[in-house]
């Protein structure tokens, strides 16, 4: 257990610079913010500046944004996915757990030739790697904006790179079912946000 908590710590991952990222805090928002909207450009095109650091070194350093891939998945019955984490294999449901961000943090990517290879490769690997999605499956991902939330110290660190892509249900499963637990729900019809993490429920507000 304790190796695997080394390795966590020790993985190098992609930052932003606060202070570059939110242009000294004229572009900070909360909430789901599209990627067509001048803000959302002109945070887009920060994201060059980009720098490689260790993740244990960032958890509470709120100079820097860490980035996250945030992957929703839509089927064919225009349905997104809902996971839950599960604790101890169980089915106990946590408060607060749901999502519909299929991602995690990015690394870097060797021999990447601009900061949106290095943000489709990460997003690929993370759908791969929890719901089994193959790299010849995600190539339809459309990138729609980001999300944040600086009301909390895990939200303050960390910037969400939003992705939607369209798959069909039959090539997505849970890769680990002991502590992933999937569905597919008609986002029109959650009409509570309680059971969700605060991203997924920024988001769901945002696109009823």
């Amino acid at each position: 257990m304790k190796e695997k908590l080394m390795s966590k710590f020790d993985e190098m991952i992609t930052v932003v610079p606060r202070k570059i990222l939110f242009d000294n805090e004229n572009n900070q928002f909360n909430g789901f913010l599209d990627k067509n909207s001048n803000k959302g450009q002109d945070i887009f095109e920060t994201l060059s500046n980009y720098e490689i650091k260790r993740r244990g070194d960032m958890e509470e350093n709120s100079s820097y944004k860490q980035l996250i891939s945030y992957c929703i998945l839509e089927n064919e019955h225009d349905e997104i996915l809902v996971y839950e984490r599960l604790t101890g294999g169980g089915e106990t449901r946590l408060h607060g757990q749901s999502s519909i961000g299929v991602g995690g943090h990015m690394n870097d990517v060797k021999g990447a030739e601009s900061i949106n290879e290095v943000l489709r490769v990460n997003a690929q690997r993370e759908l791969n790697e929890e719901v089994g999605l193959s790299e010849s499956k995600s190539q339809n991902l459309a990138y729609i904006g980001f999300i944040n939330d600086d009301t909390n110290e895990v939200g303050e660190v960390h910037l969400g790179v939003v992705f939607k892509i369209n798959v069909n249900s039959n090539d997505v499963e849970a890769k680990e079912t002991d502590t992933l637990k999937i569905k597919w729900v008609n986002h029109n019809k959650i009409d509570n946000y309680d059971e969700f993490e605060t991203w997924s429920a920024l988001i769901l507000q945002a696109i009823q």
